[in-house]
This record gives structure tokens, C-alpha cells and sequence, in this order.
């Protein structure tokens, strides 16, 4: 299972949001490249950036600081945060990063997504965020009437690389993942799904690693990490510790 430490932006500074309320935004750093250069060092091989502007506006708000990240740190930068039309998802990927993420279009626009994923194979992840089971978008501002397993259903037969599902009521609470609604998604696609939302201990990458054999192979860890409740290194060891080896398919 991968580790993938989370950065989000929201003008220019690296924060983190409690259950997507741009209201409750904490700041960590000023200086996001400089986190980024962090999480490598500490054995990160994937990072996953997050537009906070971006998903606001509709359109990306941070390319100098993605492409900053994706030129200078060595290892793969997933992307995601206002990518609801093609030129803005060309305009992230000409950064160098090596996957877009995208999210209210695959709602809103699912011809355009597959597009794309016939276009640039293997770099386009869906970022399915939900509360209480319903898809949200517009940055979480908005909840749809799409439940999160249909949509994973039709997104699968597309070409997607991958899903990032995310618990709304979960993300920065640090009171851990929604493992039942993981089991019910993984069970029901046959695409990797990345865990994202109040991942925050040892015993929370644990109860993923017993997924994995399900799909689950990632787990993005946000707000655990800055606050010092998780230690990456340690995060790391212990998932590579159980030595649970399978075919990820998208590392």
C-alpha cells in the first residue's frame, strides 16, 4: 500500500480544512515546496496536491506552485482542484505532474473524462468525495444526488487510472477511515482505490492493509501528518512491515 502524504493550497500556503470548510482552514506553511521537499525526504513516493483555490473557482489558481513541486521534488505528483475543462486539465499536466485528478466533471461531464482518459492513459484518477454516501462537488460546496458506488460503477468501464474516494465527515477529524463504504466501493469496481479522510494512526493503515486484497491500495494522509499525530517514516515502515505484496496497477 502506498503512502501518499497530501498538500493542499489555498493561496499560496499549505493548509488543511475540517470536512472541506474553507472557514476552518490551518495554516501549516507558507511554503508548500518546501513540504513537498519534506514528505520526499521522509521516504514519500507520491504526493497528492490539492488546488483548494482552484476546486473554489472552477479553475486552477496554482499552477506555478504545482509546477515548482512536479520540476523539483523526484517522485510523482497527483493533482487535483478545479479540472472541469479540458484546458484546464492540459494546463496542469503541461507542469510535469504525473496524474491529474478529477472530480465535479466526472459528475457533470463523463464523456469529457473519458476522454481524457483515452487521450493520456493511466494519468487520470477520480477523486470521488462523498457525505453520507452522495457524491459532492464544486469542492465539496455542493452535494449531489449521485451515490459514490454508481458513479465508481460507470466510471470503471471508462479507462480511469484509479479512484480517490474521500469521506467528507471524515477528512481532518483524524477519527479514521470509512472502511465499511472502501469495502462496498472496492467490491463493487475493479480499478485501485486510494483511501483518503481521517486516516491518522498506525492501526488506520492496519485496517486498510486488510482492503488491499479488495483494491485498496493507497492511502492519502493529510492532517495526521501536520499535526504531528503520525509520523510519515513510521507510516511507511509499518505498512511495509506486513509485507503484503500485490500488483497496485498504478504505481
Amino acid at each position: 500500500m502506498e503512502i501518499i502524504p497530501a498538500i493542499d493550497i489555498l493561496e499560496g500556503r499549505c493548509v488543511r480544512l475540517y470536512q472541506g470548510n474553507y472557514q476552518q482552514a490551518e495554516v501549516f506553511s507558507d511554503d508548500p515546496l518546501a513540504v513537498a521537499r519534506r514528505w520526499y525526504e521522509e521516504g514519500a513516493h507520491y504526493l497528492h496536491v490539492v488546488d483548494l483555490d482552484g476546486a473554489r473557482s472552477g479553475e486552477p489558481q496554482n499552477l506555478k506552485v504545482i509546477e515548482a513541486i512536479a520540476r523539483s521534488v523526484p517522485v510523482h505528483v497527483q493533482v487535483g482542484g478545479g479540472l472541469r475543462s479540458r484546458n484546464a486539465i492540459m494546463a496542469v499536466l503541461a507542469t510535469g505532474v504525473s496524474r491529474v485528478i478529477l472530480g465535479t466533471i466526472a459528475v457533470e461531464a463523463p464523456q469529457l473524462v473519458a476522454d481524457i482518459c483515452g487521450e493520456f492513459p493511466g494519468q487520470v484518477l477520480v477523486s470521488i468525495d462523498a457525505k453520507n454516501g452522495k457524491v459532492a462537488t464544486q469542492g465539496w460546496l455542493h452535494t449531489s444526488e449521485v451515490h459514490a458506488t454508481d458513479l465508481a460503477q460507470r466510471l470503471a468501464t471508462i479507462g480511469i487510472a484509479g479512484i480517490i474516494y474521500t469521506d467528507i465527515q471524515r477528512d481532518g477529524t483524524l477519527q479514521g477511515p470509512n472502511l465499511e463504504q472502501l469495502r462496498q466501493l472496492a467490491t463493487a469496481v475493479d480499478v485501485p482505490i486510494i483511501a483518503s479522510g481521517g486516516i491518522s494512526t498506525v492501526q488506520d493503515l492496519l485496517d486498510l492493509l486488510t482492503l488491499e486484497p479488495l483494491g485498496v491500495s493507497g492511502a492519502i494522509i493529510g492532517k495526521a501528518l501536520y499535526s504531528g499525530d503520525l509520523d510519515l517514516r513510521t507510516a511507511i515502515r509499518a505498512v511495509r512491515y506486513q509485507d503484503v505484496t500485490i500488483d497496485r496497477g498504478w504505481a
